[in-house]
């Protein structure tokens, strides 16, 4: 089973009637599902259904719909204006009575603006329902289209996101079998710290000294954060085996992976460890840049 990216791109094209059509469909990442639709005066009514057929194949991504149309449209006919005609007729008269001239052509007034109305007629409804109909049938092919192209990035960002938890792994262990992280390589660093602090001349109580010794050694265990860290490598790869929609619990785990890696970072007390640490919190900053992608 492969994931699915949120980002996309499909076009398919059409015709039926003499009508010619072509859907564009692109997708990005987003929160959420967000649909916008730019359709051609007079198929807005397709909009719903466009929305519908999306919400059923998708649960995250923002969308752009566009549709673009040629050929075919309503036909149209010329009809005369009797009243602006009527109003240009006598106008000319009243001029023509107050300053002479010659009688208005009838050629001169049916070539001014108003005289003649551009009238569409009604589209057959069984015309217009089978116009549609090819639309839609046209959009959820492109919408498939959209899908599978979805789900080839989903199928490459799997491999990738497998490979960083192999990463991840990989360093994990090495946190946990670093020489440094030994008892007696504990002891070796704190009895260091000890005897210069004792060089300095300062009096010390030798107790107290033991106690802060042993907290410094306890803060700086880091066995706890690497077994969430294991757990959250075994959680990760569960999910992106799965065919669902899992991109925003991919998302919260990626923010567990790095609270994890901080803390290791905070508690190293040697410079092979703090390198290890800096290393997993850059592999997991490139899979949280993925996981963003994942719907």
């Amino acid at each position: 089973m492969a994931l699915s990216s949120m980002t996309g791109f499909a076009r398919a094209s059409g015709a039926v009637d003499g009508l010619h059509w072509q859907w564009e469909v692109k997708s990005v990442n987003a929160k959420a599902l967000d649909v916008r639709c730019r359709l051609p005066s007079g198929f807005e009514a397709l909009e719903p259904g466009v929305r519908a057929a999306v919400a059923e194949k998708l649960k995250r991504g923002s969308l752009q719909v566009m549709l673009s149309v040629s050929g075919a449209s309503q036909p149209e006919t010329l009809q005369l204006n009797e009243a602006v005609l009527e109003q240009l007729l006598g106008a000319a008269e009243r001029l023509r009575a107050r300053i002479g001239g010659e009688p208005p052509r009838a050629d001169v007034i049916l070539g001014m603006r108003g005289v003649f109305d551009v009238v569409s007629e009604d589209a057959d409804e069984a015309a217009v329902q089978r116009r549609d109909a090819a639309l839609m049938a046209s959009f959820r092919e492109v919408l498939a289209m959209l899908v599978q192209a979805r789900r080839e990035e989903g199928a490459r960002l799997q491999t990738l996101l497998a490979d960083q938890l192999l990463r991840i792994e990989t360093l994990a262990v090495a946190v946990r079998d670093n020489p440094a992280r030994t008892a007696p390589a504990i002891r070796l660093r704190l009895a260091e710290q000890v005897t210069r602090l004792m060089e300095t001349g300062a009096a010390f109580d030798e107790s107290r000294l033991h106690q802060e010794a042993v907290l410094i050694a306890t803060r700086a265990d880091v066995q706890e954060e690497l077994d969430r860290l294991m757990s959250h490598v075994e959680g990760a790869r569960s999910l992106i085996s799965s065919s669902e929609a899992v991109g925003r619990e991919l998302d919260f785990l990626a923010q567990e992976f790095n609270r994890e890696a901080n803390t290791i970072c905070s508690k190293a007390m040697d410079k092979s460890l703090t390198r290890l640490g800096l290393e997993l919190k850059s592999v997991i900053d490139q899979m949280r840049e993925q996981v963003q992608n994942i719907e």
